[in-house]
């Protein structure tokens, strides 16, 4: 058996050995298809909000009797403690925003928790999508099946106390606003959470304090506890929906209410969309 040398092995085989590899390597480098533009934040936010909406349409019926349920039992409690007035507008205003709270601020949280520990960032992560775009698409899908629970809660309510209903409209900008604000905290506990149970415990608590905060009269509260409640996120919401029962209802007012909600929604939104970048690349 002859070895082949090694001098003129390649030409011999039918190929001719290049000088050097470099020049090869550069041409290939300058050929080299541009990777594709990122996802705008819209497209991405409407890809996500239709995938989360069709993912969770399975579990939309419990959920909704569920978190009504929740509420109107509420209401049905405290019905025999409060007869009426500014007390019982309360109330409704904050057993309707409950609603919007066991979703946005309970559920969301075990979700991005559960998202987290089983590893499902790192699919969102390889995606050529804002952070933002997950968020708030997760987001919106969740608090979509609160409107209908909302809406029969404040309708509920409205015939329990005898309050009118005739700006139960206002609903249309306190469901959004409220859910922004409750959803970005939610996503955000749900992220920062170092374990799954820690979440699910975040999230519970923060659906309690939505209950006690938004749900009982403003005035029965002590000092503290009434501070407390103005640094929760939906109870602005809650004022702004309380404030549109009266007989003439001072507009300014819910307005300006509702642009504080609007503010914290956003704030809390940019939270979490810091909280999930963080998450993703650990």
């Amino acid at each position: 058996m002859s070895a082949i040398p090694l001098e003129g092995g390649v030409e011999a085989v039918g190929g001719r050995a290049p000088a050097s590899g470099t020049a090869e390597c550069r041409t290939d480098a300058s050929h080299a298809a541009p990777l594709a533009p990122r996802a705008r934040l819209l497209p991405a936010l409407a890809a996500v909000y239709r995938a989360q909406l069709s993912r969770a349409r399975v579990a939309r019926i419990p959920l909704l009797f569920v978190a009504t349920f929740q509420s109107i039992g509420i209401m049905i409690l405290m019905r025999g403690v409060v007869d009426g007035g500014s007390e019982a507008r309360a109330v409704v205003a904050g057993s309707s925003v409950l609603v919007v709270a066991f979703v946005a601020l309970n559920l969301l949280a075990q979700y991005f928790g559960q998202l987290r520990a089983g590893g499902g960032l790192d699919h969102y992560a390889t995606l050529p999508v804002p952070p933002a775009s997950v968020v708030l698409g997760t987001a919106g899908a969740y608090a979509s099946f609160t409107v209908p629970g909302t809406a029969v809660t404040a309708v509920f309510g409205c015939v329990l106390f005898g309050l009118p209903m005739g700006h139960l409209w206002v609903l249309a900008a306190v469901i959004p606003l409220a859910g922004a604000a409750l959803a970005g905290l939610g996503a955000a506990l749900g992220l920062l959470a170092p374990r799954q149970e820690l979440a699910t415990l975040f999230g519970q608590l923060g659906m309690s304090a939505a209950l006690l905060l938004g749900v009982l009269p403003a005035g029965r509260m002590p000092g503290p506890i009434a501070y407390a409640r103005d640094l929760l996120p939906s109870t602005y919401g809650v004022e702004a929906f309380a404030r549109s029962f009266d007989a003439r209802p001072d507009w300014g007012v819910v307005g300006l209410d509702l642009a504080v909600c609007a503010a914290v929604g956003a704030v809390s939104l940019a939270v979490a969309a810091w909280a999930y970048r963080r998450a993703a690349v650990r």
